[in-house]
């Protein structure tokens, strides 16, 4: 592979010009196909195989015209102070928003008057009109939003506090200055790390040409594939990251590579050969782990996995051919300035051994690292087990308006219904119950309200059936908010008692609505977690068993990455759960952890950390394998790649910590995650615990039984092979020519 890659990284760079224009053309094809396709007007979300989808399945079959899966909305009113919403002047104005409503969509499939259906608080201060829509949220026109937003206005000039909650105002989450702010501070890292501000942008011009392909792809196919806005937001955030990451390893080697004297395009060909190998196996664990999340079975997340999956192989491709073109026309400029006026002064053999003479930080870290390494090990694996601590707190769920900023007037019609009715108004259940095979429905039905109102519950409304007679739905309140565990319990209460009314009246009994799918959700998140990690890891412990040529490295690997995973669920639990700084992360609002949050962290964070392991490790395999002691190869691999996995590690900090000033709490919740998992796993797994356990295997790390090393595949990622026909051409071209000769008539072969 090094030697295809070389000869790759040869030809794009004599070939600038055209890959650059090929590059350009992909950019503006993506983008004039996202700016021209039509608007998605769907992103549903189905849980195949729960009862809560089936639920909504059978009533589509049984009663089409009622959209139960449909938008929903609601108006709440709260009287001022000293009055009431039943006093004649507010409910003359309640009365006439409803007529309102009722005639300002098409869309609009029923609008329940709160008089008539006794959606009326107690004390009278609170009152809710309760909107159906046709059609899901994401198809909501424009026109029908502004009809539902502008029916309160008339209410609040009278005095009543008017605001509207449930999906129909859901809208594309706004991350305002996340992507800013994390490409200002890569960029920052990456002058700081060069000393070059050529050097620097070039993995931010590749990064975003990238990322913009990628998502102006999503874009543009959104409408066909039915694509979420999450899942755009997902590729930008994870584009960003490895974009910016992979094309520092190819520039970082390239210098190098100068730096020992090399004339340009061979610094090209060799810094693609080498890290660019080490950049196709870090894309590929990517790639494997974002792909594989298609083992849950959950539409949306396969979606999500697959586009962001693309994204991050075009990083790659682009790396690869991209990054070795602009460097051709960078010039020396791709160096700081201070090593320019060295190189003019010297040569490249001078500057190698300047370096040499006064230890970096990574060599001094390694070296500590080999004097404690019993310490070192401890130190790491206690702090991450105490912050991993939390996690066996977690508690699963996915976020509702109640999560929303106290701002929003989603939050606030939350509030003022758990103020008015309970908590339990903002998540009610739909109970579902198909008398196909019943020989009394009614008396069926009957029997399934007397068992709910038995389990414990606020109301029960009367049962609706349809005009076959045949399916009736029940309409229950519970007595806590949605994403409590207590309403978890109510619904598998009634579910528990469906099976025996099944058993007796033959009627089958099914829960759902949005808070019984989430329960489902969460439920089918947790069965899939085993089965995707022993997936995930098991591919990736493969591929990294044929790039280093070891057992025990990968499995060092796989044990630090879970180590890490689940410290950082133990940090999503304190902030996020538990509250302790919320504050300072803006959490509003504490509640159960984002069901799809630990297979997704399982999922990205692999992947990710995967990248840190492949690029260091990478390092001091290549020169154990050239015939350094274990012990030297450490140090030599900190020397060489430990400034860059620092600044790759920071940037893609930089960029996850900068979706967490989303409004929306899942993106906020993604991004701290993420975040966070990057600083466990790169500064304290990969630049601690994995040269700890190293310098404590010795040589034994690098073992592989002869059998299974005659039957892998050599990839070569550490050049050998290319290094050894580079020597040989270089010989046989003769002394005193440079080998110039040779080394081109490789590329030709």
């Amino acid at each position: 592979m090094a030697t295809f890659l070389y000869k790759l990284g040869r030809l794009t760079f004599r070939r600038r010009g055209f890959v650059a224009l090929i590059w350009v053309a992909l950019l503006a094809v993506a983008g004039i196909s996202a700016a021209t396709a039509s608007t998605a007007t769907s992103s549903s979300f189905s849980i195949p195989g729960t009862e809560a989808q089936r639920a909504f399945d059978l009533l589509e079959e049984r009663n089409p015209g009622n959209s139960a899966d449909g938008a929903t909305a609601r108006v709440v009113f709260k009287a001022p102070e000293g009055e009431k919403v039943t006093d004649a002047e507010n409910k003359r104005e309640i009365t006439g928003i409803v007529k309102e409503l009722r005639s300002g969509s098409k869309q609009i499939a029923k609008v329940d008057d709160p008089f008539q259906v006794q959606a009326v608080s107690q004390d009278g201060s609170t009152a809710y009109i309760s909107v159906s829509y046709q059609v899901n949220s994401m198809e909501l026109t424009d026109a029908t939003r502004d009809s539902l937003e502008d029916a309160g206005k008339d209410a609040q000039k009278s005095g009543m506090k008017v605001e509207i909650g449930g999906d129909a105002l859901q809208v594309m989450p706004h991350t305002g200055t996340a992507e800013i702010i994390g490409v200002v501070i890569a960029a920052i890292v990456l002058v700081i790390t060069f000393g070059s501000l050529v050097a620097a942008g070039l993995p931010l011009l590749t990064a975003l040409i990238g990322v913009g392909i990628g998502v102006s792809t999503i874009t543009a196919l959104a409408n066909v594939l039915d694509l979420g806005s999450t899942t755009s937001t997902l590729a930008m955030m994870i584009g960003l990251a490895v974009g910016i990451d992979y094309a520092l390893f190819i520039v970082s080697r390239y210098r190098a590579e100068l730096a020992d004297g090399r004339d340009r395009e061979e610094a090209a060909g060799r810094a693609v050969g080498t890290a660019g190998s080490a950049v196709v196996f870090a894309g590929l664990t990517v790639v494997i782990a974002l792909v594989g999340l298609a083992v849950v079975n959950i539409p949306m997340l396969t979606k999500m996995g697959f586009a962001a999956a693309g994204t991050v192989a075009i990083a790659v491709v682009i790396a690869l051919t991209l990054v070795p073109a602009l460097l051709g026309f960078a010039g020396k400029r791709v160096m700081g300035r201070k090593a320019r006026k060295d190189a003019e002064r010297g040569n490249g053999a001078d500057l190698t051994k300047s370096a040499g003479a006064k230890p970096n930080m990574g060599t001094r870290w390694a070296r500590f690292v080999l004097r404690r390494p019993v310490w070192v090990l401890l130190v790491g694996v206690l702090g991450l087990g105490v912050i991993a601590v939390p996690a066996a707190s977690l508690e699963m769920g996915l976020p509702d308006d109640g999560a929303q900023p106290k701002s929003t007037t989603q939050r606030q019609a939350y509030d003022m219904l758990s103020d008015g009715f309970g908590p339990g108004f903002n998540g009610p259940l739909m109970v579902v119950v198909d008398t196909k095979d019943s020989s009394d429905g009614k008396a069926a039905a009957a029997r399934v309200s007397e068992e709910i109102e038995s389990i414990g519950v606020v109301a029960v409304a009367p049962a609706q059936f349809n005009k076959a007679g045949d399916t009736a739905t029940i309409v229950v309140i519970p007595k806590d908010r949605p994403s409590s565990h207590a309403t978890e319990e109510v619904v598998h209460d009634i579910r528990d008692a469906g099976r025996t009314i099944k058993a007796d009246t033959g009627a089958e009994v099914l829960v759902t609505g949005a808070t019984a799918m989430n329960i489902d959700f969460s439920q089918k998140m947790n069965d899939a977690l085993v089965p995707y990690l022993a997936l995930v890891v098991g591919l990736a412990f493969l591929l990294l068993m044929l790039v280093f040529r070891s057992i025990l490295v990968p499995l060092k690997a796989a044990l630090g990455f879970l180590l890490s995973v689940v410290a950082a669920l133990g940090a999503v639990v304190a902030v996020f759960q538990w509250g302790w700084l919320g504050s300072l992360f803006g959490v509003e609002q504490t509640g159960p952890i984002m069901s799809m949050m630990p297979i997704f962290m399982v999922g990205v964070v692999f992947g990710l950390a995967m990248d840190y392991e492949v690029f260091l490790v990478t390092r001091m395999r290549e020169a154990y394998v050239h015939g350094e002691s274990p012990g030297q190869a450490i140090v030599t691999g900190f020397k060489h790649g430990a400034r860059v996995v620092t600044a790759a590690a920071v940037i893609m900090m930089a960029v996850f910590a900068g979706f967490i000033g989303s409004s929306e709490q899942m993106i906020k919740m993604i991004g701290f995650s993420l975040a966070i998992a990057v600083l466990f796993d790169a500064f304290v797994v990969r630049m601690a615990i994995v040269p700890a356990v190293l310098a404590l295997l010795g040589r034994k790390a690098w073992w592989l039984p002869r059998w299974l090393d005659r039957a892998l595949p050599n990839v070569d990622v550490e050049g050998e092979k290319l290094q050894q026909q580079l020597t040989d051409t270089s010989d046989s071209a003769g002394p005193g020519d440079g080998g110039g000769e040779g080394e081109r008539e490789l590329v030709r072969v």
